[in-house]
């Protein structure tokens, strides 16, 4: 009677990079994760003002006047806007501790009023039809920072004074008057920054902006500069910050239409910013290969430096906390993902964080090579799996919670991992291809997407029906477990199997392509790629060298956890019968017998916990007497194939 036994094989895992590495990335992770988490939580409660749904915002013209070292800003905002049904009032968004001295149209004064929802609303001469384009100027003052939101922060570097804005997602209104619904983009902005020329100590205010720095101008100690900025942008990524920055600037060729990252950095940061921040060119170059051109490449990219940990994305300027490489990229890639596209909603975090994520892993790749990127993948992976449950995709009761939107372990990592296993899915060139029609969709481009148009363009670009993989893996929890068992069947293939379990209930089956790497007994290596349709699936591929190992995954291509590898002994081919061993059991020698026509090239015998025990070639005789007692498997590699015998050791 035959049996089949089993050989459970250890599965190495090779760490390619040093601790350090590891620590810096989990570092810059979590400092992402929980900076970005803070800046929502202080906004949360705030709602989108059902009473600026009547228009569109078209142009912003900001002229604002601020003094570092006060906590204080004055100025003029004007605002064209196209009423999307008939007005006779409009309003906008203004925190309540702010003083709104006039609104004027077209040289005439308007009747307005301020109330604790914080609103202006301003009274229309006549009705605005819609259809019908308009503008009105703001005049106001106040401390915004007695808004308690944190949008606008009056503080020191260095005893240096600095003010900057931080709005994501409701806090513009802290600081000027504005509509912060966040799926309507002002279409362009101008922003004038009246400041000081120079601080106490006599050294020169630069003030930053969004956009491409138009012009700097001094008249009697007050210094003008204007920035202008051409794309569709929320209110919530409308940034300033002012301070005695330092300011150099790195080249990026853009195919010989060439523009600057310009950074803005304190003082006494400088050598340590200008060491670290010329990889932004290399890291611009790459994501415009892979993806698109920068989508602002006609303006400017830019960091400058403000007191919170972190960074934030604002459109061509980051705000940096730090200047390591992974927050680097991670808020570069929010130019294209967050930026040029941003999530329609908080249950579409992972568009914005999920790609912000694994662009970083894309450096990580492109800039250090395979290994590093395998090692990046792996901690990804351990952080997903390091609970059994938790889709990409949020429900309705995840967005009141913003541990839930910020999670680390699911819309940061969770989506970064799914966007890879995309990309292993369809291909790179397919892949690619698609993300770059998703950021140049006409309902996308410059504007807001939701997770079902994405899956819909990559659909469309792909021709790929994908409806069961986004079920898997990102509407859905958990993760799978494999085991592999496999065989040689003879000298020309291999026979694999693909047994899974789920971690969690709601995905009866994970489809996925499965990394399989085969080892040949003199050095060979063979990696294969295994459709995985349906549970308990076997596969046959074709070899050409004795198989010596399989490696289930290697390169941490799949999200699972817990995999086994088994190498499967059996008797399944009457060809075994020509060989026989004796006596079995044995305590000491054991001999072989097998026709002349047989011809045995190697005898490899295994213990239980699949090591190999011995080695050799053609041995009629084979003393085991200094072997642990208990079961053996002994694998002859002949003309005919592979033979396995076992044998047991007492």
């Amino acid at each position: 009677m035959k049996r089949k036994m089993k050989i459970k094989l250890l599965l190495i895992c090779c760490l390619f990079t040093t601790v350090f590495y590891s620590q810096d990335y989990l570092k810059t992770q979590s400092d992402i994760q929980k900076a970005e988490a803070r800046n929502a939580f202080r906004q949360m409660m705030q709602r989108v003002n059902l009473n600026t749904g009547n228009y569109d915002v078209k142009y912003h013209r900001l002229e604002l006047n601020i003094d570092p070292s006060v906590a204080f800003i004055s100025g003029d905002v004007t605002t064209y806007f196209e009423a999307k049904e008939n007005l006779n009032q409009i309003t906008l968004e203004l925190t309540d501790n702010m003083v709104v001295s006039q609104v004027i149209q077209r040289g005439n004064s308007l009747a307005f009023s301020q109330n604790s929802n914080d609103e202006i609303v301003i009274t229309l001469p006549e009705t605005q039809n819609a259809g019908v384009l308009d503008s009105l100027t703001v005049s106001y003052s106040g401390n915004p920072e007695s808004s308690g939101f944190g949008s606008f922060e009056q503080t020191t570097h260095s005893g240096d004074p600095i003010i900057w804005t931080l709005s994501e997602p409701y806090g513009a209104k802290g600081w000027w008057p504005c509509k912060q619904d966040l799926i309507d983009k002002i279409d362009s902005i101008d922003v004038y920054l009246n400041t000081p020329e120079f601080n106490p100590d006599n050294e020169a205010y630069i003030a930053v902006a969004n956009g491409l720095e138009i012009s700097q101008t001094t008249q009697a100690g007050e210094k003008t500069t204007r920035f202008k900025h051409k794309y569709p942008i929320p209110a919530y990524l409308v940034a300033i910050a002012i301070t005695n920055y330092e300011v150099y600037s790195h080249q990026v060729d853009n195919n010989g239409q060439p523009f600057d990252i310009v950074n803005y950095v304190y003082p006494e940061s400088l050598a340590y910013a200008q060491a670290n921040t010329g990889v932004t060119v290399d890291i611009m170059n790459l994501f415009s290969s892979l993806f698109e051109e920068y989508p602002f490449s006609d303006e400017k990219y830019g960091h400058a430096q403000f007191g919170w940990g972190g960074g934030m994305e604002h459109t061509t300027v980051s705000f940096m906390g730090s200047f390591n490489r992974g927050l680097i990229a991670h808020e570069l890639g929010h130019q294209w993902f967050g930026d040029k596209v941003t999530c329609g909603s908080w249950k579409d975090i992972w568009l914005n964080e999920g790609f912000a994520t694994y662009l970083s892993g894309l450096t990580v790749e492109h800039l250090d090579g395979n290994d590093y990127f395998t090692t990046w993948k792996q901690q990804t992976v351990n952080s997903i799996t390091s609970q059994p449950n938790g889709a990409v995709y949020l429900s309705d009761t995840d967005t009141l919670s913003i541990g839930r939107i910020f999670s680390s372990r699911l819309s940061y990592n969770k989506g970064a991992m799914v966007i890879h296993m995309l990309r292993k899915k369809l291909g790179d060139a397919a892949f690619y291809q698609a993300m770059r029609d998703y950021l140049n969709h006409p309902d996308f481009a410059y504007d807001y997407a939701k997770t079902e148009g994405f899956i819909n363009s990559v659909e469309t670009s792909t021709a790929t029906n994908l409806t069961e993989f986004f079920n898997d893996w990102l509407y859905n929890e958990g993760y799978p477990t494999y085991n592999v068992t496999w065989h040689q069947v003879d000298e020309t293939s291999i026979y694999i199997a693909l047994n899974q379990t789920q971690s969690d209930a709601s995905v009866s089956f994970f489809e996925a392509p499965v990394p399989i790497r085969i080892l040949g007994a003199s050095g060979e290596e063979l990696n294969i790629v295994l459709e995985n349709t349906v549970n308990n699936q076997g596969f046959t591929r074709a070899v050409n060298f004795t198989v010596a190992d399989v490696i289930f995954d290697p390169e941490y291509d799949l999200i699972s956890r817990n995999n086994t590898v088994t190498l499967s002994i059996d008797n399944f081919d009457l060809k075994n019968d020509i060989l026989s061993v004796y006596p079995n059991p044995t305590a000491g020698v054991f001999h072989i017998t097998k026709p002349d026509h047989l011809m045995v090239e190697q005898v490899t015998i295994y213990n239980t916990l699949g090591q190999k025990v011995y080695v050799s070639t053609w041995q009629s005789t084979i003393d085991v007497s200094s072997f642990s007692d208990g079961l053996l498997f002994v694998q002859f590699q002949t003309n005919q194939g592979v033979i396995n015998k076992t044998l047991l050791k007492n």
